[in-house]
């Protein structure tokens, strides 16, 4: 029995040791990379949410603030605009251990939904709106009057944070949902699952939901985008967000979602019926 669990352990170390390899790794492909501070990557922030599906949240806790020390070392530059220790302190935490550390709770939702999918896809997001969470209050206390006015720090952070967080999130949800269809992740081993012939027209069907979505998300950009930019100087400028449409903004995006929604929904219907 002893050497059972020593080796369960030995196995679940090397595994996380593993993915955190490959966070790291994914971390550096990034599609975006803004001048203030935030990324997006490819999937990096899912290796851990996996490892706290798979073993618990110590694990996946554990693997976040090692994560975090690591992203912590790879930008220690940002830690030269703090004014004080205090603030020093506030970005450590906030931008860096606690702000990965919530990838322990990529399992939380393994006891309530039964269907591994719907499970990993709810931890994920409730990982990156956490992570969300933990910039937007750093950025409206530590980096108000440094990156983001001191008026109105609060909103200028939520848009600012949101302008990553959000495309970081749509993307780590699809490779979740693609992993959690093709893996078997509640097995001590993993293995595949055997994937059902679907019709051709399902895959059409989908495609054209993820290119609607996909428009949906350049749209938001090219209304975002231009306001960000200062017309005289042609430097990143955040106050400039406040010229922003937000009313088209949320009518495109829940249109995207609907949109790619409303396409999978049909492709389940359609499988229920044959």
């Amino acid at each position: 029995m002893l050497k059972k669990t020593k080796g369960s352990f030995t196995k679940k170390l090397t595994e996380s040791a593993v993915m955190l390899a490959l966070t790291i790794i994914l971390s550096y492909l990034k599609l975006l990379d803004l001048p203030y501070g935030g990324s997006i990557t490819l999937c990096s922030m899912l290796p851990p949410i996996l490892i706290a599906y798979r073993h618990g949240m110590l694990w996946g806790f554990g693997m976040g603030i090692t994560n975090g020390a690591l992203q912590l070392l790879m930008g220690i530059n940002s830690l030269s605009y703090a004014t004080s220790a205090a603030a020093a302190v506030a970005i450590i935490l906030l931008d860096y251990i606690i702000a990965f550390a919530v990838s322990g709770f990529g399992g939380i939702f393994k006891g309530i939904f039964k269907n591994q999918t719907a499970s990993i896809l709810s931890g994920t997001a409730f990982v990156c709106f956490l992570r969300y969470i933990c910039h937007v209050i750093s950025g409206c206390t530590v980096w108000a009057g440094l990156s983001i006015p001191d008026t109105q720090a609060l909103v200028y952070s939520l848009a600012y944070n949101a302008t990553y967080m959000l495309p970081e999130l749509i993307i780590s949800v699809a490779g979740a949902a693609y992993l959690a269809r093709a893996i078997n992740f509640k097995d001590e081993g993993l293995s595949r699952i055997a994937k059902e012939n679907a019709p051709k027209s399902h895959f059409y069907l989908k495609l054209i939901g993820a290119f609607g979505a996909l428009a949906a998300f350049i749209a938001d950009i090219l209304l975002v985008a231009p306001n960000l930019q200062n017309p005289d100087t042609g430097d990143f400028d955040i106050t400039g967000i406040s010229a922003t449409n937000f009313t088209a903004l949320v009518i495109i995006t829940v249109a995207g979602v609907l949109w790619m929604s409303a396409f999978y929904l049909i492709c389940r219907l359609k499988s229920k019926n044959n």
